[in-house]
């Protein structure tokens, strides 16, 4: 150790820079020889990935303001070990913004000055912590009348037209996007991806502008689903976040999430609409709700088709049965009309034969001359009588050709009526079953012409766009402020602008002076 000797000038004892700081280190290193545990909030981790070292920045608050503040070391072989421990314990990785239990030992440098190396830090002491914030955001907004809000919201019979707040390279996305397309029933889903960080500091600040963005354009859509997955279960505490969890729960819109773990519900799942835990089964939820409405209507049509299959059944077998009863009734006339037509044949002939027989025994007694003309006029009024029947018979064979071929016309005219008659009823069904299916083409193109009108709202409106242009969003408990009056001093808001967030306390408020 280098021995230190002050310099006289002017009977003045003077010590150099060093001298000092030298005699700072000597004292601490004995006055803290040892290590001890110490509570505090790391406010800042600041990691450094070149070097694998981090230099958190350690505060200490009372009623939100910092009451102590001091620079930490975590070499690399202490920070790799102390994030496995997180992984395993919390899964999580150690992040800012937590409360931690460390056991460290002061450190003094002549150039970079005081300073706690961080030894060790206990994760069950964290793992408290972020519970009791859990349960402090539940209570919170219990007591506010809040936590079931959403949940009390109506869904669509169809909840088809989704935005979707996710990273569109996630696997998770892909996993929802899959299972929807390719769906077996081939239901149709409109989906417009609302990109989001979804773990990390800008997550909270990202998921409320998103769907505080989506709020705008609510008329839109049905649902909005939260979607992650794919990867570990780290940095879920974000969805216990009480602004977060409170944006949700006043949501408009059904708010579904499949955030993808298996371990404990977040605040923010407590508090949707609903809760899947995938991104897979939430798509599966949406489709089965597709099943509970298709599930009626396909009962309706089988309920018509049968109805309409019954009708035809029994005005078929009504035709037949007339069709038969008048075969039966024609068939009876005509056997009775061949009965009665027998008959009088068989009494013509009869009747012939006895005029005949009297004419004979009369001619008998005729003289020979006459006899010959008695036989030629026997044989010219037996051949009249022949002809005579012959032409009757015919007439009524006629008679007969004639009613059967009227009955055959009759019968194929009946045939062609009920034909024509089923065929019309089969036009009318198909033309109305292709009215129907252009009506559902048509409002299929209207909601196709609607959801791209919403593609170019939401290109237009993108607030990232705005805040490129130097604009800025002011939230408070993930509320948008619009005005001075909602806000206090003390209050504490967050700025989002293009490329990050900051998180500030109100010192003072100026109203404009001709307001």
């Amino acid at each position: 150790m280098k021995f230190i000797m002050p310099e006289f000038i002017h009977e003045k004892k003077i010590f150099t820079l060093y001298e000092v700081t030298q005699s700072i280190q000597r004292t601490l290193t004995d006055r803290y020889s040892s290590s001890f545990w110490v509570k505090a909030e790391m406010n800042k981790l600041n990691f450094y990935r070149y070097t694998g070292h981090c230099y958190p920045e350690l505060v200490e608050k009372q009623a939100g303001k910092v009451i102590a503040q001091l620079r930490a070391i975590l070499w690399k072989e202490d920070y790799l070990r102390i994030n496995n421990q997180f992984l395993d314990i919390l899964q999580e990785p150690l992040k800012e913004g937590i409360k931690i239990l460390f056991l460290a030992k002061i450190t003094y440098d002549s150039v970079y000055g005081l300073s706690l190396r961080i030894l060790d830090i206990d994760p069950t002491y964290t793992l408290g912590d972020l519970e009791a914030e859990k349960m402090r955001a539940i209570q919170k907004l219990q007591s506010i009348g809040i936590f079931s809000q959403n949940k009390r919201l109506q869904i669509p019979i169809l909840p088809q037209r989704i935005a979707v707040i996710s990273v569109e390279t996630s696997k998770g996305y892909a996993d929802f996007l899959n299972v929807l397309e390719h769906n077996s029933w081939g239901y149709a889903f409109s989906m417009t991806l609302f990109p989001a960080v979804l773990q990390g500091e800008r997550a909270i600040a990202d998921i409320t502008s998103q769907i505080l963005r989506i709020q705008k354009l609510k008329e839109n859509f049905d649902i909005i689903a939260i979607v992650r997955g794919g990867g570990s279960d780290i940095g879920l505490s974000i969805f216990n976040h009480f602004n977060l969890a409170q944006v949700i729960a006043l949501c408009p819109i059904p708010i579904f999430t499949g955030i993808g773990h298996s371990t404990n519900e977040t605040v923010a799942e407590m508090v949707a609409f609903h809760n899947a835990i995938t991104p897979t089964k939430l798509a599966e939820f949406l489709i089965q709700q597709f099943h509970n409405a298709a599930i009626p209507l396909q009962k309706i049509t089988e309920k018509l088709a049968l109805i309409s299959k019954r009708k035809i059944q029994e005005t078929y077998s009504v035709f037949y049965l007339h069709t038969q009863n008048f075969q039966n009734l024609t068939q009876n006339k005509l056997f009775q009309a061949n009965t009665e037509i027998s008959h009088i044949r068989k009494q013509l002939h009869k009747t012939c034969l006895f005029v005949l027989d009297k004419s004979n025994n009369h001619l008998k007694n005729v003289p020979p001359k006459i006899l010959f003309f008695k036989n030629a006029l026997f044989n010219l009024l037996r051949q009249n009588l022949q002809n005579l029947q012959n032409n009757t018979e015919k007439e009524i064979q006629q008679g007969l050709q004639k009613h059967g071929n009227e009955l055959v016309v009759i019968t194929k005219h009946f045939n062609f009526v009920f034909n024509t008659t089923i065929r019309a009823q089969r036009k009318q069904q198909n033309e109305l079953f292709l009215r129907l299916n252009s009506a559902v083409r048509t409002l299929f193109k209207e909601k196709e012409r609607s959801i791209s009108e919403v593609e170019k709202l939401v290109i237009w409106s993108d607030p990232v766009q705005i805040l490129k242009k130097g604009f800025s969003l002011t939230l408070k408990n993930g509320r948008i402020v619009s005005s001075i009056s909602q806000l206090n001093p003390n209050d504490e808001i967050q700025t989002v602008l293009a490329d990050g967030t900051l998180i500030s306390v109100v010192r003072e408020i100026q109203q404009l002076e001709n307001e």
